[in-house]
């Protein structure tokens, strides 16, 4: 079954790190019915060099690779500030895998084996996303400014309040462009999963928290104790721009 593509995801190019030949080609060939370009890499170092050099819509990533493994692969690219969505793909299905998946900067996540109808929905979901925003008289809306960050939705990137400039993964912007549109509501992890994860298929609610965890150490003073995005007990978090250190509960 071949996929409705938007017209702005056609030649969209997507970069297979897979070591398993049979796999990659299988992935590559499918991509391309999609109407995708693919590009194809057999192990970590190839993968963090092609990725590098040709800089791809979307990398597919295996965890487990020759040389370096999809973990550091990815590792290395976000500590470059690449914001890239990352699908890590794995024959290890384990929630703590996943979690270390999340932690060094990927998107998604699937446990091999998998139908191939759900990956292409998901690079499809993915790619919809990464490529769009708001345009005309919502243009505004691409910049955001607290605490002395300045968030850019657009280039997915955020000039932090000591002048340095760093990268936002698809799930890190797109949950703070939605808490930034609710600030001062309380928005519930169920919402979130709704608006951030749409259709595609997570673990659970704990997902987001790792998101926002992650926030919580680029853009809060002491992570450990927030001023900006709050947890509400039981029910999700509160975005509050001003910094107010106020107590929130349940």
């Amino acid at each position: 079954m071949k996929h409705t593509v938007n017209a702005k995801l056609l030649n969209a190019t997507v970069l297979i790190v897979e070591d398993e030949e049979v796999m990659a080609d299988i992935l590559a060939d499918n991509l391309r019915d999609e109407g995708y370009r693919v590009l194809l890499a057999p192990d970590g170092d190839q993968g963090l060099e092609i990725w590098q050099r040709h800089q791809p819509d979307l990398v597919v990533l295996d965890v487990m690779l020759p040389h370096l493994d999809g973990f550091e692969v990815c590792r290395r690219m976000r500590a470059r500030h690449d914001t890239t969505p990352v699908l890590f793909l794995s024959a290890k299905g384990q929630t703590e895998d996943r979690i270390r998946g999340l932690s060094v900067g990927g998107d998604d996540y699937l446990a091999k084996p998998f139908d191939l109808q759900e990956f292409l929905l998901r690079v499809n979901n993915m790619l919809r996303r990464r490529v769009w925003a708001p345009q005309g008289e919502h243009a505004d809306a691409d910049r955001f400014e607290f605490g002395g960050h300045v968030v850019d939705f657009r280039r997915y990137t955020v000039r932090l309040a000591d002048g340095r400039e760093v990268g936002l993964g698809e799930r890190e912007r797109n949950i703070l462009r939605l808490l930034s549109e609710r600030a001062n509501e309380v928005v519930s992890r169920d919402d979130i999963l709704d608006e951030v994860w749409g259709d595609d298929a997570f673990p659970s609610s704990r997902t987001v928290d790792n998101f926002v965890m992650r926030l919580r150490k680029l853009l809060e003073p002491d992570p450990s104790d927030p001023i900006y995005v709050h947890t509400v007990w039981g029910v999700g978090y509160k975005f509050t721009p001003e910094g107010r250190p106020e107590a929130v509960e349940s």
